[in-house]
């Protein structure tokens, strides 16, 4: 009985105990007010940059060429209206035209002095007028390549001899040579062609070139090889030639007769004597008989083809 009542009492002091404690804990303190320090009035630079409106017209809105500084709408196809087919702005149309100077690319520049000097390099390098054409005057039978003189007509009481318009040359392309020869202009003519076209370029640099030609005698009223019974030559009438050798420039000659057998200058006078054969009708040389064994004969005789021997 006492052991109950004593139970109870200490239950009835602990629960007074509890309550006690409850209402005497600290509570937490109140946090003071926050001053808070008046808003910086806004920056007028920072406010005015705002992101720029969208233009309510697109279609409006240009953009600016990269080089040559016009603007250039942009291009957007047109809205489709109803049934109507889908079109689109050419670009002729919505760009305007550009200046002529606009696109074209400069001028490329030289890398280097010595590039200009390299263009100067392979420049064309003109060939020289030939010194032997000068214009007519001095010329004769209208060829600037005859130098000579004309003479007077040649008349003969011997049927079918006789020179009528003939001339006495001096040089044929630059070439001298003998004297005395007088010809008619078909044979000066030919002569020239077969000189600057085709002797020259035979002999070439042999010896330094051709300088000049060593003639016979040109007209002769006289027979063929002046054989008593023969028909007249063409040295009668103007239309032959005789050539006794070719004079180069060293000096040295190629002689018809002491040459023709030579192994060197004897390949070369038998190209010459081959070359004639074409501007001249006949063409005779050693190997054609014993009258022509020092000499070549020429001539532009009419009525025949070519003779070549």
């Amino acid at each position: 009985m006492k052991s109950t009542v004593a139970c109870l009492f200490l239950a009835l002091t602990a629960g007074a105990a509890a309550a006690e404690s409850l209402t005497a804990s600290p509570k937490p303190r109140a946090r003071p007010a926050a001053t808070l320090a008046p808003a910086a009035a806004p920056d007028p630079a920072v406010a005015m940059q705002r992101p720029r409106s969208r233009p309510s017209d697109l279609g409006s809105f240009v953009i600016s060429g990269p080089a040559h500084g016009i603007g250039v709408p942009a291009m957007r196809p047109r809205l489709r209206s109803g049934g109507e087919p889908r079109s689109v702005q050419g670009a002729d149309d919505m760009v305007p035209a550009l200046p002529a100077a606009a696109g074209r690319a400069p001028e490329r520049r030289p890398q280097a002095s010595d590039d200009l000097a390299r263009v100067t390099l392979v420049a064309f390098r003109a060939q020289p007028p030939a010194a032997i054409v000068s214009g007519l005057k001095g010329s004769v039978c209208g060829n600037p390549l005859l130098r000579g003189r004309t003479i007077p007509p040649i008349a003969s009481r011997v049927r079918g001899c006789g020179l009528q318009d003939g001339v006495e040359l001096t040089s044929v392309a630059g070439v001298r040579v003998g004297e005395g020869v007088q010809v008619d202009c078909t044979t000066a003519l030919a002569l020239a062609d077969w000189v600057h076209d085709r002797l020259k370029p035979t002999v070439g640099n042999l010896g330094g070139g051709v300088v000049a030609l060593e003639t016979g005698p040109t007209y002769a009223c006289r027979p063929r090889n002046n054989q008593k019974g023969n028909r007249v030559s063409e040295h009668g009438r103007g239309a032959a030639v005789d050539i006794m050798g070719i004079r180069l420039a060293s000096g040295a000659k190629l002689s018809v007769r002491d040459d023709w057998g030579k192994a060197k200058e004897g390949r070369v006078l038998k190209a010459i004597h081959a070359s004639a054969c074409g501007p001249f009708t006949t063409v005779l040389g050693p190997k054609s008989d014993r009258f022509h064994k020092d000499h070549f004969h020429i001539d532009t005789a009419q009525g025949r083809g070519p003779y070549c021997r």
